[in-house]
């Protein structure tokens, strides 16, 4: 793969994870949140540390850089893409989360796998995952990026 597709991949991948993240993953946790399921604050503004940027912003560059792994992981696996996708996230994505990230703020490790949240976080997360495969395929062609057997 040289520079330029690289540099394409990535860029499609993280638009993406960033996108997805704001209509997919917030717009689940809005609709558990409406529905009474969950009680999340969703689309944050509150400034995070140490930079003090809005919560909303910083989420969607860590999901951006998901996106980018998730962009060159996928097309490897022996999936239907959309399926990868789905799969990359709930699983890949909520084990991190659950197992590295948490704990490095200082959380307890899934986040003490209350109830709803074990089931929930992982369906959430999938959906974001279909939301990344429907925006990454949707900018391939304009972007350039070849995914030679997409399903």
């Amino acid at each position: 793969m040289n520079l330029n597709v690289f540099g394409r991949t990535a860029l499609c991948g993280f638009i993406a994870g960033s996108l997805a993240f704001l209509v997919f993953h917030q717009g689940a946790f809005w609709a558990l949140t409406q529905a009474g399921v969950l009680q999340v604050n969703t689309w944050s503004m509150a400034s995070t540390r140490p930079f003090g940027v809005p919560q909303v912003v910083s989420f969607m560059f860590w999901t951006g850089l998901w996106g980018v792994l998730g962009a060159f992981l996928v097309s490897r696996l022996p999936t239907p893409r959309w399926l990868g996708w789905m799969l990359f996230a709930a699983v890949l994505v909520t084990l991190v989360n659950w197992f590295i990230v948490l704990p490095l703020k200082g959380a307890p490790v899934g986040g003490g796998f209350r109830m709803p949240g074990v089931f929930l976080a992982p369906l959430v997360y999938s959906f974001w995952g279909l939301g990344m495969w429907l925006i990454y395929s949707a900018l391939q062609r304009p972007l350039g990026v070849r995914d030679k057997d997409r399903h």
